[in-house]
């Protein structure tokens, strides 16, 4: 495994100040001055992001900002040189097609990445709800595999389960949008999960296969009323330390 690098991507100034100073072995990197970025990444944002980011491979923690952003995982798993599958616990599957064309966005960079990244052979998502399994066109269910926490808690999902390919190393992204909202607060509706059972469900994908890094994404907007936007703050704070020193076990 190549060196691991636990990175804080700020590209909103929604993290709190100095937090990178309290956490062992995280660094913040600037990116809000790079126009072109939220929801939608132009092509000169992506060259001028993969440049700022060009010292540092797929290995470590790696906190993307809110949802708006999240096609930053495509970036990092373009920086993996051998066939892996990407774990994806998100309340959306992201492989909508993007409203302009060109543009990678939020929305539509997981389908992208199962399109061009000649080294993704499988992705599990995890936790999405009916209509967002619905509408995956079926070129790209081909190759995913979709798994409810309905079925997880039901015990249901063996059949999928039986799918998934373990031989993979995997790159683990997380969207705080799979989270109730006693856990976490975001800028995109939400589903049920708690945070012991998203734990439980990264433990039994560490123990099962090899991670070579994880992003976790799913911050609020700081366009909330003041009021909303502490508490919010303040929740997400404590969860992401949470996973931050869980994560920080295995990695």
């Amino acid at each position: 495994m190549g060196k691991v690098q636990n990175l804080l991507l700020d590209f909103s100034h929604t993290y709190p100040e100095g937090i990178e100073k309290q956490e062992k072995d995280l660094k913040r990197i600037d990116l809000s001055d790079i126009p072109g970025t939220d929801m939608y990444c132009s092509a000169e944002a992506e060259q001028e992001i993969r440049k700022r980011l060009s010292a540092y491979g797929p290995h470590g923690i790696h906190f993307l900002d809110n949802g708006n952003y999240h096609y930053m995982t495509k970036l990092f798993t373009e920086k993996i040189q051998e066939p892996f599958s990407l774990v994806l616990f998100d309340h959306h599957s992201d492989m909508q097609q993007p409203l302009i064309h060109e543009l990678t966005s939020c929305g539509s960079w997981a389908g992208e990445m199962l399109r061009e990244n000649p080294y993704l052979g499988q992705l599990i998502l995890i936790d999405p709800d009916q209509k967002a399994i619905r509408e995956i066109s079926p070129e790209l269910k081909k190759k995913s595999v979709c798994i409810s926490i309905n079925e997880i808690e039901e015990k249901s999902a063996g059949e999928e389960m039986k799918k998934i390919d373990l031989s993979l190393p995997v790159y683990i992204s997380i969207d705080k949008d799979v989270l109730d909202r006693y856990n976490a607060r975001t800028n995109w509706d939400q589903g049920n999960m708690s945070v012991s059972t998203l734990e439980k469900l990264l433990s039994e994908v560490f123990a099962r296969q090899t991670v070579i890094g994880v992003d976790i994404c799913g911050e609020c907007s700081l366009r909330e009323p003041l009021q909303e936007l502490l508490e919010d703050t303040k929740i997400n704070r404590v969860t992401n330390q949470i996973l931050y020193h869980f994560l920080s076990l295995y990695l």
